[in-house]
């Protein structure tokens, strides 16, 4: 006898990797808090002076694929939209090694700027911070519902993912930008 799935356990399959997703996210967001606010310094090797630059490549990077992946979807190539959000979650994950790395060794970054730059600065590193937060589970949710076939719950996750996780990816840009024109 064949089954039919009725509203209710579709909505609850949906639901059911969002507990762990939340959990991992949170994990993360933990951790990089205690990464850059209380761990402290360690002697760093002359290299992860050049993290930051690439840090702003790979958000850069992740910011061109998102844009392509969207138009092409918008096209209706999911094949090449598919590879496209592929890029840009290596990116992503790619930044977030060499953001780990980085502040391993480095800490937190004091902004020296004064004036009009300093909350024009803060503004837009703090969204950044805390967009980059509700992007991590977005982007965890949007690439499992993916990855499953389930599009629709996909489509609806995207909608909000792809916002946030490009706004997130081009202040990463501007917060490094900003940074370098203050502290070099």
């Amino acid at each position: 006898m064949v089954q039919s799935s009725t509203s209710a356990d579709v909505s609850q399959l949906a639901r059911k990797p969002i507990p762990a997703i939340l959990g991992l996210s949170a994990a993360v967001a933990a951790f990089l808090v205690w990464l850059i606010y209380f761990k402290g310094k360690v002697a760093a090797p002359e290299w992860v002076g050049s993290l930051p630059a690439a840090n702003a490549v790979f958000n850069s990077l992740s910011a061109i694929c998102l844009t392509l992946g969207y138009l092409n979807i918008r096209r209706g190539k999911r094949l090449i939209h598919m590879r496209f959000m592929v890029s840009a979650t290596v990116f992503s994950a790619l930044f977030l090694l060499s953001y780990i790395t980085y502040h391993y060794f480095h800490g937190d970054t004091n902004f020296p700027g004064h004036g009009w730059i300093r909350p024009v600065y803060f503004f837009i590193l703090i969204s950044h911070i805390g967009l980059s937060m509700v992007a991590l589970p977005l982007i965890f949710a949007t690439l499992w519902y993916a990855l499953r076939n389930q599009f629709r719950f996909h489509r609806g996750v995207a909608r909000w993912t792809f916002p946030v996780w490009l706004y997130v990816s081009v202040t990463g840009v501007v917060v490094y930008l900003v940074l370098r024109a203050y502290t070099a």
